[in-house]
Parts: structure tokens; C-alpha cells; sequence
């Protein structure tokens, strides 16, 4: 039996007047804060794991580590990005995602690559990915 199950995880971004500069376009320092939106919203929704939960319940946190990012085509106030997310590869402690943002027309804006890493926020280091959340991460695996 195959599953339906869809590796990319979706949302809808909102371009609002903040995320903009005189020309109406998207400052490009805004699309971090949509990328890092984004993965809290995976967390929570795809992954069943909330930020609160991770930082505030289990010391634990899912800071950037690195990030490249390549700004194709400009967005403007009032459009709806298609945000879509796919995790390309996880090891023990990190998790590698590709994202891209797509403009109405279904063509790219922006496409990022972003490394995150596990952290015990207390001891400031790298921790193990839970067996439980690994299989979670798995599901939006496209290469592993």
C-alpha cells in the first residue's frame, strides 16, 4: 500500500506593509523572518511539535546554523506567497530544508537552504534528534 502522504509541507504568506520598503517591495531581510515563521509553523503543524513546547517545556531549541538564499523575482504588498518546505537531508543533531517562496503565478521569488540544529538551551550545545521527531522529519524527506 502507498501513502498519500505529501513530503512538502505549505502554507500561504501574507506580504503585509512591514515586510516592505518605499517601493513596495519585499525588504529582503523580511524573508528570514518568513522563512523562520515558516519552520515554526512545520514544527507545529507537520511535525506536531509547537516552539513553546520545544523552548519552554524541553530546554530545547532549533536555531539557523546556516542559511543561502537566492532572491529571484521581487514580491509585492498585497501578494500571497506559496511557502513550501521539504527537508533535504537530517543527521543526528541537524536538519538541512530546502524552501521556496512562489509568487501567484506559481513562479519562484525566493529559494533558501537552511541548516538547523537541535540545542539544549542551557548547555548552549548540539543534542540528538528524539527517535520521535526523527520519524516526523522523515515523512518531508525528499532525499533520504
Amino acid at each position: 500500500m502507498t501513502s498519500s502522504f505529501d513530503p512538502v509541507f505549505r502554507t500561504s504568506i501574507l506580504v503585509r506593509f512591514g515586510d516592505c520598503d518605499p517601493a513596495g517591495i519585499v525588504f529582503y531581510p523580511r524573508y528570514f523572518e518568513m522563512f523562520n515563521n515558516l519552520v515554526e509553523d512545520w514544527c507545529a503543524v507537520g511535525l506536531e511539535h509547537s516552539f513553546r513546547a520545544l523552548h519552554m517545556e524541553q530546554g530545547l531549541g532549533l536555531p539557523t546554523v546556516h542559511i543561502e538564499t537566492d532572491f529571484v523575482a521581487a514580491s509585492e504588498l498585497g501578494e500571497t506567497l506559496c511557502a513550501e518546505l521539504q527537508v533535504r537531508k537530517f543527521g543526528a543533531t541537524s536538519i538541512t530544508l530546502g524552501i521556496r517562496l512562489l509568487g501567484p503565478d506559481g513562479a519562484d521569488r525566493v529559494r533558501c537552504t537552511l541548516v538547523l540544529v537541535l540545542l539544549d538551551l542551557h548547555k548552549r550545545s548540539a543534542v540528538s534528534l528524539p527517535e520521535a521527531l526523527r520519524t516526523r522529519i522523515a515523512r518531508f524527506c525528499v532525499t533520504q
